[in-house]
């Protein structure tokens, strides 16, 4: 499988891993069955994510696309985020290979699940987040790579 230099710089040197301690909000997805999780932690002001951290369990492609949709949200309103989209994030690192679509998809997942936790936290509403179900990404099916 050939992996890109973006994809492989991601993944030895990941940016924004660790956890943040009272996160405003927190986003798990994944399926211990096929062996990625990742969790993504905000810190929101003012509607804007001044911090995120990221814990990852899983292949290259998983960390190499947390790392990237951690840097792509870092310091964007929360509406901003919510426009990141598993093709942005696969597109950002060059490429994933179609076997590891799921990963970008993943990152895409714990992002809007991290800001669903804050909404609740917090007792607002996110528009764009009403109704919006996680799905498991694992099903290893074709991911349309327009």
């Amino acid at each position: 499988m050939q992996y890109s230099d973006k994809v492989m710089d991601h993944f030895m040197n990941p940016r924004n891993m660790g956890a943040i301690e009272d996160a405003s909000g927190v986003g798990e997805v994944g399926n211990p069955t096929c062996g990625d999780i990742m969790k993504i932690y905000l810190d929101i002001e003012d509607e804007i994510i001044k911090d995120v951290k990221f814990k990852t369990f899983g292949c290259g492609s998983a960390i190499a696309s947390s790392s990237m949709a951690t840097e792509m949200i870092k310091g964007k309103s929360i509406h901003e985020a919510l426009q990141l989209t598993n093709k942005a994030v696969a597109e950002a690192l060059d490429g994933l290979p179609p076997v590891k679509m799921h990963c970008s998809v993943l990152a895409e997942q714990a992002v809007k699940a991290a800001l669903i936790d804050y909404a609740k936290k917090h007792d607002i509403v996110i528009p764009e987040l009403e109704g919006y179900e996680i799905t498991d990404a694992h099903e290893h099916e074709e991911i349309e790579e327009d």
